[in-house]
């Protein structure tokens, strides 16, 4: 992770791997680490800890923005990263970490008297044993197939999808399966709403293996109709408006997307969990 300062009021989180990362997170792809950074900031700004009018994750990035001292946030940052890692590698001592190194010191060579280490050990054995109710409880909310409120307060939302697109068998082709299996395995896939992006309220919905990421149209269609349900790379998309587009077309939604009027305007924001439902 890097931060990288952008204007007088805002840091650029840069989730590429790099050289030094644990050898138990090389190989976790670059979206998981900026998902359990957006979740992290959100935690943090609801709890009070983190000032940011704006927090946008991206496909490798997430944007702070509105921040009254970058300078004070990068350092919280800092030493936030630890808990972040750990978020990717095992989830289940996330907020445990995060909460025993939220204003600490993290040498672990401070010479600490023996009562002190003591209070701490229990103290963190309390933090894991609540985080490990509050997990099991939010894993039986994520595995709901009813909708409801997901992860941080976002919508788990079911997106009614009728599976007639005219590129289906091209990704049936390139999935080694038959167009059955495809629509099968698209309504069987619990999605997350990684980022918005190349259009107003367009989401970028990750979820499938990346050994399924799939190639864009050599060719971009001049026109796709507002509601397209697509793929591209690792990930799927939604069309909220009629524009040009690459992706590989697999089904239409009614659903709308994208309203001005709404607050929010975008349907599937970050953070949201998305099924796609056989209409």
């Amino acid at each position: 992770m890097r931060i990288r300062p952008v204007g007088a009021h805002a840091l650029l989180l840069d989730c590429t791997t790099p050289a030094d990362t644990p050898e138990a997170a090389a190989d976790i792809p670059e979206a998981v680490f900026v998902e359990a950074w957006r979740a992290e900031l959100w935690r943090r700004r609801e709890r009070g800890d983190l000032i940011a009018v704006e927090i946008v994750p991206a496909a490798r990035t997430v944007l702070l923005d509105g921040l009254p001292d970058p300078t004070t946030t990068a350092e919280q940052l800092i030493r936030w990263a630890p808990a972040v890692t750990t978020a990717t590698i095992r989830p289940n001592q996330a907020d445990a970490d995060a909460d025993g190194n939220t204003d600490g010191n993290t040498d672990g060579n401070t010479d600490a008297d023996a009562d002190a280490h003591g209070k701490a050990h229990a103290k963190a054995e309390a933090h894991a044993k609540a985080d490990a109710h509050a997990r099991a409880d939010a894993d039986a909310h994520a595995h709901s197939a009813t909708t409801g409120d997901g992860a941080d307060g976002a919508a788990d939302v079911d997106v009614p999808v009728i599976f007639d697109g005219p590129d289906l068998p091209a990704v049936a082709e390139h999935w080694g399966v038959d167009v059955p299996a495809v629509r099968h395995r698209l309504a069987s896939t619990r999605f997350r709403v990684a980022f918005c992006g190349f259009a107003p309220g367009f989401p970028y919905l990750t979820g499938l293996p990346t050994e399924l990421a799939l190639p864009r149209l050599a060719t971009p269609r001049p026109r796709v109709p507002a509601g397209s349900v697509a793929l591209a790379g690792p990930y799927a998309g939604i069309y909220p408006g009629a524009s040009p587009g690459g992706w590989l077309l697999v089904g239409r939604t009614d659903l709308v997307l994208f309203d001005v009027a709404a607050d929010p305007p975008a349907r599937l924001g970050p953070g949201t969990t998305v099924r796609m439902v056989a209409a």
